[in-house]
């Protein structure tokens, strides 16, 4: 797609109609730009659900095509193929060897993790020694604040955006909980301003600068789960540090998505899973981050036998060997039919690189935006169309795959009929759609087939269009 370089994804959509003397709106369009698509063979690295095997999906209405719009990564990515071949080879070396899979064949299992880390660590831009996996996100969230939350009288609270993702906000409130103060006190949240969905980087910086001395960690998401928003994760780290805070971030909805620096962003800590963008499969293995330069300064409060050195871990003598750093972190061995399917798409991944992924992702991401402002923005002229408000921000700096949709319907009917047609995307109380296209399988003839449905989805829910 080189002869693209430099236009916006409106751009680009308007050429390609004049190339091909087609409107901007046509499948014509989606189905050229699929041609160009050098990322197009990964999708066969994939399965994609059929429309037939919804429970959701009704065959009388869906457009005939016989795999499902699979618009929901963020939420849990599909199954690479290879994760069956390498969940048998672990079933059938665990039946013929028994014990011995620990350290015979592929996939060692007193060390098969360790194997996949360095793909882990290019995907997030940090070291190989930086990068650990391990748990499940919160378990990590909860480890890393156990170190980096070091509460004193006077520098006491962790800043973190008002609407963070449950999980982030219950792991902070706890921590502050279990130091004996008070989140009331301790938890600095900050919405967005009056009758805005998102943050301004600007009000987080001056936050940080004016709270600064009372701030012992910034714990902020790197895509917000709700509005999509990706924040200015080096603008946050760099901010706090002057203030003298930590800085963290969940990466749940950042890894695999965006393009990350955490080592060159100096941000201190880290955590994401690796079941949305990263496909390892619902409660896959998550991982965690710390930077190089804590490795022997900040020191696990709690550890087990799998953050003991692996020449000497099993001399089993109960005289700990820390490793440095994030590994030291590690409580237990994974479980290796875990480390299956994470490796089946990490793999992926090193093939195409977050590079070129982010390419695709940026125009694939603005051509649904394009599509939808065309049809779907409000149209004064006619006050009783239904019509859909994006809150994701529109500069693709500030945002990943995903966009937030409003309606002017009620979500519910809307997220319903399009589930009756073969859509899987996902809706968030109180009032959004999160639809993502994810650049590994998702195609432009998706994100189209998308707009016709829900066209069709918006005419049953509110009346023609």
């Amino acid at each position: 797609m080189e002869q693209f370089e430099g236009l916006t994804p409106a751009q680009t959509v308007e050429r390609v109609s004049t190339q091909l003397g087609c409107p901007p709106t046509s499948a014509q369009v989606a189905e050229f730009l699929d041609e160009q698509d050098p990322l197009r063979p990964l999708r066969g690295e994939f399965f994609l659900p059929r429309v037939s095997d919804l429970p959701t999906s009704d065959l009388s209405v869906a457009d005939g095509c016989a795999d499902c719009i699979y618009l929901v990564g963020n939420s849990l990515g599909l199954q690479p193929r290879l994760t069956q071949q390498y969940l048998k080879e672990e079933l059938d070396k665990w039946a013929k060897t028994g014990v011995h899979g620990h350290t015979v064949g592929p996939r060692p299992w007193a060390w098969a993790e360790d194997d996949l880390e360095q793909m882990m660590a290019d995907l997030v831009g940090a070291k190989r020694e930086e990068v650990a996996l391990m748990n499940a996100l919160t378990v990590n969230l909860h480890l890393l604040l156990l170190s980096f939350y070091k509460p004193t009288t006077s520098r006491h609270k962790i800043l973190l955006e008002a609407k963070a993702f449950p999980s982030d906000h219950y792991a902070v409130e706890s921590q502050i909980r279990l130091r004996g103060l008070d989140p009331e006190e301790s938890m600095l949240l900050l919405p967005p301003r009056p009758g805005e969905e998102t943050l301004r980087t600007e009000d987080i910086l001056d936050v940080i600068e004016k709270e600064g001395p009372s701030i012992a960690v910034v714990m902020f998401s790197g895509v917000q789960y709700y509005t999509g928003q990706l924040f200015n994760m080096a603008a946050i780290t760099e901010a706090g540090h002057r203030k003298g805070c930590y800085v963290g971030f969940d990466c749940a909805h950042a890894a695999g998505n965006a393009l990350l620096q955490l080592h060159d962003w100096d941000v201190d800590f880290a955590c994401w899973c690796s079941y949305k963008y990263m496909n390892s499969g619902a409660g896959g293995l998550a991982a965690a981050f710390v930077h190089e330069k804590h490795k022997d300064t900040v020191r696990p409060a709690l550890t087990g036998w799998w953050g003991h050195d692996l020449k000497t871990r099993f001399q089993m003598n109960n005289e700990m060997e820390l490793q440095p750093g994030v590994s030291g972190f590690r409580l237990s061995n994974q479980p290796i039919l875990l480390v299956c399917p994470l490796q089946a798409s990490l793999e992926v991944f090193h093939k195409a690189g977050m590079a070129a992924l982010r390419r695709k992702s940026v125009l694939l991401t603005g051509y649904l935006e394009y599509l939808i402002l065309h049809y779907y923005s409000p149209d004064p002229s006619q006050p009783q169309r239904p019509y859909v408000h994006i809150i994701t921000p529109s500069d693709p700096e500030q945002r990943g795959c995903q966009l937030s949709l409003c309606f002017s319907l009620p979500i519910r009917r809307v997220f319903q009929e399009l589930e009756r047609r073969g859509v899987a995307c996902d809706m968030r109380e109180p009032s959004v759609l999160r639809v993502a296209p994810v650049p590994l399988y998702n195609s432009f003839s998706d994100v189209h087939r998308f707009i016709e449905t829900l066209g069709a989805a918006l005419g049953v829910s509110g009346g023609p269009l």
